[in-house]
């Protein structure tokens, strides 16, 4: 599955456009992560707690994405984006979302 965040591949043509997809996730802040996160704060640097848990969450937002343009028959996913929004005090949503495609080789 190729992705871009550009509106077309430089080395593909797009033959088919299938529309909508996207996948999300919801992640909560853990006590232990925030007590960490609190010493950071006084100390200074990368909050490594939190870093890792967005990485998580982006990963998998992709992987929800990919899963439903695949059960359309894409294989490629173009304009790709990320999106986040609160749900609750502490947790938030993170979605990955963009326009699938049908993609096959320029000179093909």
């Amino acid at each position: 599955m190729l992705i871009t965040t550009q509106d077309e591949f430089a080395d593909h043509d797009i033959v088919e456009t299938i529309g909508l997809v996207r996948g999300n996730t919801i992640r909560a802040r853990h006590i232990g992560k925030d007590i960490l996160a609190g010493l950071r704060t006084i100390i200074g640097g990368e909050i490594s707690e939190y870093t890792k848990m967005l990485a998580e969450s982006r990963e998998q937002s992709i992987d929800r994405m990919i899963a439903e343009a695949k059960s359309k028959k894409a294989n490629g996913v173009v304009a790709m984006r990320f999106t986040t929004s609160p749900v609750m005090q502490g947790s938030a949503e993170l979605l990955a979302y963009g326009t699938a495609v049908r993609i096959r080789p320029k000179n093909a």
